[in-house]
This record gives C-alpha cells, sequence and structure tokens, in this order.
C-alpha cells in the first residue's frame, strides 16, 4: 500500500488511514493512494464496510492549497470525481473525525454515508476565506444533510463548528467519548451498521432542501448579505450554488457547483486571498531567527497604562491565561480602566462569546498596582503610555531600575523612535516594540519593531507571543511611522489636498469605501480623533519634512475642537453614530485654499483613487528598499490587518501588482508634471519602483 495510506483488514473492516503529515492535505497523490485503498477495500469479499480515518489522529484540515491555480488542482483523480466515486461504493463508509476536519476534507466526511467525531473534532467549509467555495460537493450535499439556511451560514461565514453543534445540526451522526476511543468507536459503529442491515448510504434528511424554504428566502438573503459583501466575488458563488442545490438534481448541481468553483478559483479576488494565506506563514521566518533560537519565558506581564490602549492590550494576555499586572499613575484612573475592562468582557457574555464563569476567570488574572516595583517580577512589560518621546523615555528610565534582568521592555508606540527610547535604559538588546492596534483586544496586527540592538531571542520570544495571544506579528525596522502609519502619512496627505483642492470629504471616502476599504480617510480620522492625529502629526513636523499645508484643514478642525465622533463634529458632524456631510468644512476648505493660493476645481473619482493609492504604494515600496519591511507581503499584512485594506485586493502591494506596476510609475509621474510645485514636492517615484519598472518586473521585491 502507498506510503501515503495505511491499510488494514480487521474482523470484516477496512481501517484506511490518511497519512499524509502535518493535515493530510488532499494533493493529487493523496487523492490517488485514497481511491486506491477504496477500490481494493470495495473489492475485498472479507471486507464488510469502511473506516477512513486520520492515522496520526488528525482527519484532513482540506485541500492542498498550493495546489490551486495549477493543473495538479485537478489532475486525476480530481477530488469531485473521486468522492463521488465513495458515494458509489457497494459497502457503508464511515468518517472518523479526529480534530479536524475542514474544506476538502469535510467534503470527504459528507462523502461518506456515516460519520463520528469525538469531543475535540471541529468540521468547516472556509474556501470563502480564500476566494473560493466548496469545490468537491460540499455546496450540494451539506444542504442535504442540514437545511439551506444553516448550509448557507457555515459556508458564507467559513467558520468552524465544535463536534456538539456539529452533532447537533446532524453533521456528526455520533461522538466518540474521548479522542483516543474515537478509532474503536468508529468501528464498533460500523460493526452495528453490519448488524442492522444498515444501506450503504441513509436517507438525506433534507433530499429536497427547497422543499420547506420560505417563497422569498433567497430574495431576502441575498438583500440581507450584500452591504456584507460588497464587491466580493466567492459569497455569490456559494449563494448561486446552493440555489442549484434547490434547483437541480445532485449530478447536476456537482456539475454547476464544479463549474462556480473553477471560475472562482480563476478569478484575481482568490489569487489575492491565496496570496494573504501564504503572506501570513512567510511573516514568521525571519533573519537571524532559527528553530533552535533560545525563547525566554513569559509566564507573568505587565502593562504601563489603563487606558483605552492599555486595557485592551492586557486583556489579549488575560484572554490566554497569562496574568497581567496594570499600573496606572492615579488611582482612579487605574479603577476606570478594569472597570472598562469588565464592561467589554460583559459585552462579550450578553452576546454569548463568553460565560459569566469566563469572565470571571479573565478578570481574577487581571490586577493593578500604582507602584512600579510591583513590576519586578514581570517577563514582559509593554508601555502603553501618552506619545510623547520625553514621557516615553522616562518609563523606561524607571523600568530599567526594577525590571529584573532579562525582561523584555517593550514600547507601544505608535510611530516615534524606539532606538532613542532604548538608549535611556542600560539594557537595550531587551527592549523593543509591539505597536498594538486599536481596539487592542480585537484587531489582530501587531507591529513587532526590531530596534538597532534588540537580542535575537527578544524578537523570537515576542513573534510567538504574538501568535499565542491570537495576533499576527509582521517585523518592521524602525522609522517614522514603521510600516503601517508610515504609510499612512501620504495616503492621508493625499486626501487632505485633494479637498483643498476642491474634492470633498464624503467624495474621497466614497472612492475608497468604493475599492471595499473598511472606512474612507476621513471617517478613519474622525474615529480616532482628529486631536489624536493632530498631536501625533505636530510632535513629528520634523520627520514627515517639506511643506505641510497640506493638513491644514486638520490642523484647524483642532484649534475649532472638532475631533471627530468623540465631540459630535470633524471632518462629518454626527448624530450618535450616524455621519453627515458638513458644509462648514467644505467652506474652510474654499477658506484655506484661498489663502494657501490653492486652485480648485472639479476633481474626478479616478483622480482621487490613484493620488491616495498610488502615493500609498510608492511609500510600501519605498520601505522594501530601505529595508524597513523585510517583504513586500509583510506590507500587505499591515494594511490589511490594521488598516482596513480589503484582503480580497491582497494588499496595497499585491494590488499594485494587479494594476500594473508600470502604470503607477507612469501615474506618479504624471501628477509630478502635472500638480505644479506641490507634483514636484510630494511625487517622486520610489527608486525601486523605477527599476522593476525598467527590469521589466511585475511583482514588487528588491533588486
Amino acid at each position: 500500500m502507498h506510503s501515503l495510506i495505511t491499510y488494514q483488514v480487521d474482523d470484516s473492516l477496512a481501517l484506511i488511514g490518511l497519512a499524509r503529515p502535518p493535515v493530510n492535505a488532499l494533493g493529487q497523490p493523496l487523492r490517488a493512494a485514497l481511491l486506491e485503498a477504496c477500490e481494493l477495500a470495495n473489492g475485498d469479499p472479507s471486507v464488510r464496510a469502511i473506516v477512513i480515518h486520520g492515522a496520526n489522529g488528525l482527519f484532513c484540515a482540506g485541500a492542498d492549497i498550493t495546489e490551486f491555480g495549477s493543473p495538479a488542482s485537478f489532475a486525476a483523480p480530481d477530488l469531485p470525481g473521486l468522492l463521488l466515486r465513495l458515494t458509489r461504493l457497494d459497502k457503508p463508509v464511515i468518517a472518523a473525525i479526529g480534530k479536524l476536519a475542514l474544506g476538502g476534507g469535510l467534503e470527504l466526511a459528507l462523502a461518506c454515508g456515516y460519520r463520528i467525531g469525538e469531543t475535540n473534532t471541529r468540521v468547516g467549509l472556509p474556501e470563502i476565506n480564500l476566494g473560493l467555495l466548496p469545490g468537491a460537493g460540499g455546496t450540494q450535499r451539506l444542504p442535504r444533510l442540514i437545511g439551506v439556511a444553516a448550509a448557507l451560514d457555515m459556508m458564507i461565514s467559513g467558520a468552524q463548528v465544535a463536534a456538539d453543534r456539529a452533532l447537533a445540526l446532524g453533521i456528526l451522526d455520533r461522538l466518540a467519548a474521548s479522542p483516543e476511543q474515537l478509532l474503536a468507536s468508529a468501528c464498533d459503529y460500523a460493526r452495528e451498521l453490519i448488524a442492522s442491515a444498515a444501506p450503504v448510504r441513509p436517507a438525506e434528511p433534507f433530499a429536497e432542501p427547497a422543499k420547506d424554504l420560505e417563497a422569498d428566502f433567497f430574495e431576502r438573503y441575498c438583500v440581507e448579505q450584500e452591504p456584507r459583501w460588497k464587491t466580493r466575488l466567492a459569497p455569490r458563488l456559494v449563494f448561486s450554488a446552493v440555489q442549484a442545490a434547490c434547483l437541480l438534481p445532485l449530478e447536476q448541481g456537482l456539475a454547476r457547483e464544479l463549474a462556480l468553483f473553477k471560475q472562482a478559483e480563476a478569478s484575481r479576488q482568490s489569487e489575492a486571498l491565496r496570496h494573504v494565506f501564504f503572506a501570513e506563514r512567510e511573516a514568521g521566518k525571519v533573519p537571524g531567527i532559527e528553530a533552535s533560537t533560545a525563547l525566554r519565558p513569559i509566564a507573568k506581564v505587565a502593562v504601563i497604562g489603563a487606558g483605552t490602549m492599555g486595557g485592551g492590550i492586557a486583556m489579549n494576555f488575560a484572554n490566554a491565561g497569562i496574568p497581567v499586572t496594570l499600573l496606572e499613575r492615579q488611582g482612579d484612573a487605574l479603577d476606570r480602566g478594569l472597570v472598562h475592562i469588565r464592561q467589554t468582557y460583559a459585552i462579550s457574555v450578553k452576546r454569548g462569546k463568553l460565560t459569566d464563569t469566563q469572565l470571571e476567570q479573565r478578570m481574577a488574572l487581571l490586577s493593578g498596582t500604582l507602584d512600579y516595583a510591583d513590576l519586578a517580577d514581570a517577563d514582559l512589560v509593554i508601555e502603553a503610555v501618552f506619545e510623547q518621546l520625553a514621557i516615553k523615555q522616562d518609563v523606561f528610565r524607571q523600568l530599567d531600575r526594577v525590571c529584573k534582568p532579562g525582561a523584555i521592555l517593550a514600547t507601544n508606540t505608535s510611530s516615534l523612535d524606539v532606538d532613542q527610547i532604548a538608549a535611556v535604559t542600560a539594557r537595550p538588546q531587551d527592549v523593543i516594540g509591539l505597536h498594538f492596534f486599536s481596539p487592542a483586544n480585537v484587531m489582530r496586527l501587531l507591529e513587532v519593531v526590531n530596534a538597532r540592538e534588540t537580542a535575537p531571542e527578544v524578537l523570537a520570544t515576542t513573534l510567538k507571543m504574538g501568535r499565542t495571544i491570537g495576533k499576527i506579528p509582521v517585523v518592521s525596522g524602525v522609522c517614522f511611522g514603521f510600516i503601517g502609519n508610515r504609510m499612512l502619512e501620504p495616503y492621508a496627505r493625499e486626501a487632505h489636498r485633494l479637498v483643498l483642492e476642491g474634492a470633498t470629504p464624503a467624495q474621497v471616502d466614497d472612492v475608497l469605501t468604493g475599492l471595499d476599504l473598511n472606512m474612507g480617510v476621513f471617517t478613519m480620522l474622525d474615529l480616532a480623533g482628529v486631536d489624536v492625529n493632530f498631536l501625533v502629526r505636530d510632535a513629528n513636523r520634523a520627520a514627515i519634512a517639506h511643506d505641510d499645508s497640506y493638513c491644514r484643514l486638520g490642523d484647524e478642525l483642532y484649534s475649532l475642537g472638532r475631533y471627530g465622533q468623540k465631540t459630535g463634529r470633524g471632518f462629518y458632524q454626527y448624530e450618535g453614530r450616524q455621519r453627515h456631510n458638513d458644509y462648514e468644512v467644505v467652506a474652510l476648505a474654499e477658506r484655506l485654499a484661498g489663502e494657501l493660493h490653492i486652485p480648485r476645481r472639479p476633481v474626478d473619482d479616478k483622480e482621487i483613487h490613484d493620488r491616495c493609492l498610488f502615493m500609498l504604494i510608492n511609500e510600501g515600496i519605498q520601505l522594501l528598499d530601505e529595508g524597513i519591511a523585510l517583504r513586500a507581503s509583510d506590507i500587505d499584512l499591515v494594511w490589511i490587518n490594521g488598516y482596513g485594506f480589503p484582503a480580497h485586493l491582497g494588499g496595497p502591494m499585491h494590488y499594485a501588482e494587479q494594476i500594473g506596476l508600470d502604470r503607477v510609475l507612469a501615474g506618479i509621474r504624471y501628477f509630478r508634471q502635472t500638480l505644479g510645485d506641490y507634483g514636484q514636492m510630494w511625487f517622486t517615484p520610489a527608486p525601486l519602483l523605477e527599476r522593476l519598472v525598467a527590469a521589466g518586473k511585475t511583482t514588487v521585491e528588491r533588486i
């Protein structure tokens, strides 16, 4: 038997084990081996039932993603054909699902007549996260098994379903008492089926999926979901495939599903999402960090500052079961911070995401103090105080005095020089930047700022800790704003300048959200705080360089006390969270344009897109050239997970490749020539961009 499969016959049962570590991905070699084993069992008269299981405990995490978009994806035996053959075997087939059955793994289980899991089993169809849909029968078999509404919810969300829920839905027929007993329980189940002369495949609970649906079900579902789908293709293809399950016989539905899958696989959106998938795995590969690099133990964490950011950071560690001490200067500020954390957890309880017991367990891991001496035993200390260099340096001087040798000292600065912060300590090798994004307990991005003297084991430890608390850690070098905020500067600059030239904040934001960005520049500034943006910019005007008159509009709003949502007025007016255009801002822009001698004119949407996005891209390419970012895909992760850039566009660097690097360069050169002194000042192509285009390159890389 093939090395990718284990095969044995045990008392009338053929036990077929998937043995392609680490996750039994269903690439062509494993598909071929599985088909061979199933045919062998089907043709053996001594075998009366077949049990398919994971030889090392895990069933199957899905297709081999590296095959997508290549001929191997449908190399014989292709997965749809293999699973169709499984449904036509003459003997009952039982899937023993250990740990995971995801994507193609769940489709394999659905092709089996019977399914048994264990207490830790999780199942799901997450193909939508790769811009795909289940393409091996999932969209046709799952609605017939659990009903249309439940099946759609699983496929559109891509969420994993726990064992007890899978049992209640009918995805699983039984649960073994423990993972260790799964295979034995599956064999017992198979023998029961033989003894009772059970059919090879049981009747489907929803054999006619459309039968009990309300007449307008699909119409209503589409109307409800459209605002979430925006321009994403995959949800619409899932929707069409499930409609086919309701309208067509199974075999015709499978053919329709396959055609839709191939459409999705060939799409730019799926290509972009697969790029993001691999980017997340590449981000952990850092020069100088090896598997053998020693890690420092992190058993206790301290956070300086119990405000919104500090409290959110602390929650990440409490969520992971790590005790945290919060330090504040004033008792009332500390009390407010702990109360706010409890209130945030209480919202999760109300939404059913936490239990009351879990809330209390997490709060029990949080303690407060007003005394730096209480941080003496912390393994990791994260400073989250006001964004001013002198204040942060003072905090680090105190940490240097009280923290034990080997403690990692991290700053949450979003823009300041981590080397200057480290320099005030006697242990710069222990200092690192950990830039959490707000709200810190929700946002997945963690910019890990590798300072000049940061020790390799400190970097390795914080990268591992970032993953432990559910973040996507991305390494950045030291510069103003690191990767994300440095790129934000030219992006936001063009948005401000375009309003001075004649656009409105709403027009600029609408162009950006039309690309499916979570929000436009001005909505983002109003949400984060016009005051916060002003103070950061004001503290770093020297780093921004050149003439900063483009941001006069933001400066004026700050001076007027219009700080955004929290004051009810910023670039927009607010009633609660309801946003309205404010023509006083347009009038203010007109006045400032006159004072600055900026001609006003109608601005079209294409110019807004090109100026904002091309300068964002240009800055990212410059960061790559400088070595601040290790790879272009790291930049994409920062902007997807920290700034709401749509994942189905792949991030700004991947988006540049889809637009064409030559077109980006031509656009920058065009604005440099047509925007007068302003264009000459700001529209300078990154030298790396020029080299890439001159070399005929189509991907963003160092050359």
